[in-house]
C-alpha cells in the first residue's frame, strides 16, 4: 500500500469514527475529543486562569460583562429550543469574568467559561460593543470550534506519524516532513481556522441580535480593532484570522440576516448604543 493510500485510510477512519452535526452550522464536524472529556479539562483550566489573575468584581463594568453574557447565553438557548435542540446546553456551566489586564482580548472556553480583559473595553466602547465580542466568542464554543481544532491537530499529527512510519528512505522522510509541515499548515490548518472565525462572526451576529443588541455595531467594532492593530497583521493566507477588511465586509453583508432572524423571535428594536 502506498503512503498516499495509508494516509487516506487513516484520515477516513478517524473522520468516520468521530463526526457529529452542529446545530448552529448544520455541518458534520470532527469530534475526536468528546465534550464529556473536554469540558472538565476546560473548567479546570479556567479556574486556574482565574486563580492566577486579578479578577474584577463588584464594579459597573464587571456587572455589565455578566449581564451581556447572560443575555447572549439566553439568546443561544432560545434559538436552540426553537430549532429542536432542547437540552443542547445542559452540560454548559456559564461563567463570565472580567480580568484586570491590558491584553486586548476575550475568550470563551468549551462549556461556556468566559473571560474579558479590561484592555479590550476601550475598543468595545459600549455595552453593544461588548455584546459583539461576547457573541463572537460564545459562538466559537457553541460551534465546537475548540473540539474541532483539537481533532484537526490529532489528525495532522497522526498523518505525520503515518508518513514517517511508511517512508523508509531517510531523504524522502526528511522531504516529507518539511513539505507536509508547511503544506498542512498553510493549506489546511490556517484556512480551517479562518473558516471558524467566519462562522463565529455569523453566529455571533445572530446571538447579539436575539439578545437585543444592534448587530450593525459588530462591523464598527472591527473597524476599531483594525485601527488599534495599526495595520500590523500578516497576509490573510498566513493568518489564523480573516483580514480585517474582508471580515468587516462579510459582517456588513450578514447584518440583514441577523436582523431578520431576530424578528422571528419578536425582537424588532435594539438597545441604544451608549458609550462607557
Amino acid at each position: 500500500m502506498t503512503i498516499k493510500k495509508i494516509i487516506s485510510v487513516f484520515v477516513l477512519l478517524l473522520v468516520v469514527m468521530a463526526c457529529s452535526t452542529n446545530p448552529f452550522t448544520g455541518k458534520q464536524t470532527m469530534a475526536l475529543v468528546p465534550n464529556s472529556q473536554l469540558f472538565p479539562t476546560a473548567f479546570q483550566q479556567y479556574n486556574q486562569v482565574l486563580s492566577e489573575s486579578k479578577v474584577v468584581t463588584g464594579t459597573a463594568q464587571s456587572e455589565m460583562i455578566k449581564r451581556v453574557g447572560q443575555r447572549i447565553s439566553v439568546a443561544a438557548e432560545r434559538w436552540l429550543n426553537a430549532n429542536g435542540y432542547q437540552g443542547y446546553l445542559k452540560d454548559y456551566k456559564w461563567e463570565y469574568n472580567l480580568i484586570d489586564d491590558k491584553t486586548v482580548n476575550a475568550w470563551c472556553m468549551p462549556g461556556g467559561k468566559i473571560v474579558f480583559y479590561t484592555g479590550i473595553l476601550p475598543i468595545a466602547q459600549s455595552e453593544t460593543g461588548v455584546a459583539a465580542i461576547m457573541g463572537h466568542e460564545v459562538a466559537h464554543a457553541l460551534a465546537n470550534h475548540g473540539q474541532q481544532r483539537m481533532s484537526a491537530d490529532y489528525i495532522q499529527q497522526g498523518v505525520a506519524l503515518a508518513g514517517n512510519i511508511a517512508i523508509q528512505n531517510d531523504n524522502d522522510r526528511a522531504a516529507f516532513n518539511q513539505y507536509y509541515g508547511i503544506g498542512s499548515q498553510v493549506g489546511v490548518m490556517l484556512p480551517f481556522s479562518r473558516s471558524h472565525e467566519a462562522e463565529a462572526d455569523k453566529i455571533g451576529l445572530i446571538l447579539m441580535a436575539l439578545a437585543g443588541y444592534n448587530p450593525s455595531e459588530a462591523a464598527e467594532l472591527w473597524k476599531r480593532m483594525e485601527a488599534n492593530s495599526g495595520g500590523n497583521a500578516p497576509p490573510e493566507i498566513l493568518s489564523t484570522h480573516p483580514s480585517n477588511a474582508s471580515r468587516i465586509q462579510n459582517i456588513q453583508s450578514l447584518v440583514p440576516m441577523a436582523v431578520s432572524e431576530a424578528k422571528k423571535f419578536g425582537v424588532t428594536s435594539f438597545k441604544p448604543i451608549t458609550k462607557f
